[in-house]
This record gives structure tokens, C-alpha cells and sequence, in this order.
């Protein structure tokens, strides 16, 4: 039996880009190419590159949000769950956290209501937050906190394998750090698997046992993070290494 929980072969994405003096043409324009990759249980795997080279695409795919696109996605038994970047954002500012948390187990239809209720303040332990937060909106708490909750969601689905873009690039520093622990928190506890993606490759390293870099919608060097770091043989990852030495 497979350790894979996600494997990814040759995959190539597109997007129907507006051409003409009004728009009135499209041009079918390819952003991720020849795309392999794969994670496997339990490991915690970084997806480098500037803004814009088909990170978050990439994990688009994968979660099937994107469409227009060819090759091999295949998943583990459990489809993975999605941090997002923006915490707030993510979530529906109308409704309170213990919401917003049993929504998924209520689409899902499995549990009874005392379960649900067992679950979520399982989950909001688990995140390092307690059931006082249950009552409250997304507006009323800090974004180091809505972030906890947003991964309190991506738990409730009982993933292998959580994608997390950008996570802790709109907090500060000393929240970044109490994140990133909550996440190897999780690895160690728990086995949850990770594609970690994010353009700082200081947090990169400090989590992840293996990295990928991407240019321009290809993944250009894939190795361990010491392979990486220590010895980069790609002159994209050695230009990307340059700028954190230099900062």
C-alpha cells in the first residue's frame, strides 16, 4: 500500500486571458507546466517561488477549484482541506465561530447535534483557543486568532493532508512563530501532512524537511531543505537564497 497521499504528474493549467482594444478576443494562456510532485504521510513540504509563479494555482488544482487544467491528480483516502492566507477573509464575518466550525459536519450529515457540539470544542482545544470563542464573529478577534480557527475548520474534515497558502504571511512575527508550532504541533500529534506555500524562505526552512521551488509555473529544483539551502544547483534558487542572505 502507497504512503502517497498526494501525487501530481504532469500537470498543466490555463486561463482564458482577454485580448483586443475592448476585450472582445481571449487567448488560452498556460500558467502551471508540467507540474509533478508528491507528499507523502505525515510530511510537512514548502513551495517556494516569487508572487505570481503558480503557487496557489497549483494548490487551486489540487482542491479542485480550477478546472481548466490536464495531467494526474491523485489523493490519499481523504480529499485535503485549505488555510488560507487571509484569516478574515475566510471567513463569514456574519455568523460566530461555533458557526462557522459545525457548518461542515452539519453538510456532511453524520453526526447528531451533541456530537457536533463534542467536536467543535474539541477542535477549538486542539487550536490552543477554549469554547469562550464559540459566541464571539470572526470581527471581534485578533488575526493570529481567526487563523487558529481557520485551521480548526481545516481539521473538522479529518484531513491527511492540509494545504496552506501563504499562512502566516499577513501576521506578525512574534504570531507567525506561535503559528508555525501550532502546525508541527499538529504533524507530530496528529500525522496531518502539509504543502506549506509561501515566497519566504526563512519560515520555509524553519518547517518544512523538504522544498520545492517553482519559476514561472515549473517546479525548476525539489530536494531537502538541506539540499536546498545548503547546496542550491538551480540559478533561480540561488538567486532566491541570495535575497534572504542580503536582507
Amino acid at each position: 500500500m502507497s504512503d502517497k497521499i498526494l501525487t501530481v504528474s504532469h500537470l498543466n493549467s490555463y486561463y482564458n486571458d482577454k485580448t483586443g482594444k475592448f476585450g472582445s478576443g481571449t487567448v488560452k494562456r498556460q500558467i502551471l507546466k508540467d507540474v509533478s510532485l508528491d507528499i507523502g504521510k505525515g510530511e510537512i513540504v514548502g513551495l517556494v517561488g516569487e508572487s505570481g509563479c503558480g503557487k496557489s494555482t497549483l494548490a487551486k488544482c489540487i482542491l479542485g477549484i480550477v478546472k481548466d487544467c490536464d495531467g494526474e491528480i491523485i489523493h490519499g483516502s481523504k480529499r485535503p482541506q485549505m488555510v488560507f492566507q487571509d484569516p478574515y477573509g475566510s471567513l463569514n464575518p456574519a455568523r460566530t465561530i461555533g458557526w462557522i466550525l459545525e457548518e461542515p459536519l452539519r453538510i456532511k450529515g453524520e453526526l447528531k447535534d451533541p456530537e457536533r457540539n463534542k467536536k467543535v470544542s474539541e477542535m477549538i482545544h486542539l487550536v490552543g483557543l477554549d469554547d469562550g470563542y464559540l459566541a464571539r464573529k470572526p470581527g471581534e478577534l485578533s488575526g493570529g486568532q481567526r487563523q487558529r480557527i481557520c485551521i480548526a475548520l481545516a481539521l473538522m474534515m479529518e484531513p491527511e493532508l492540509i494545504i496552506a497558502d501563504e499562512p502566516v504571511s499577513a501576521l506578525d512575527v512574534t504570531v507567525q512563530d506561535q503559528i508555525l508550532k501550532l502546525l508541527l504541533k499538529l504533524n507530530r500529534e496528529m500525522g496531518i501532512a502539509f504543502l506549506f506555500i509561501s515566497h519566504d524562505l526563512k519560515v520555509v526552512y524553519s518547517i518544512c524537511s523538504r522544498v520545492m521551488v517553482m519559476k514561472a509555473g515549473e517546479i525548476v529544483e525539489q530536494g531537502s531543505d538541506e539540499e536546498i539551502y545548503k547546496a542550491p544547483k538551480h540559478p533561480y534558487t540561488k538567486q532566491l537564497l541570495s535575497a534572504v542572505l542580503n536582507d
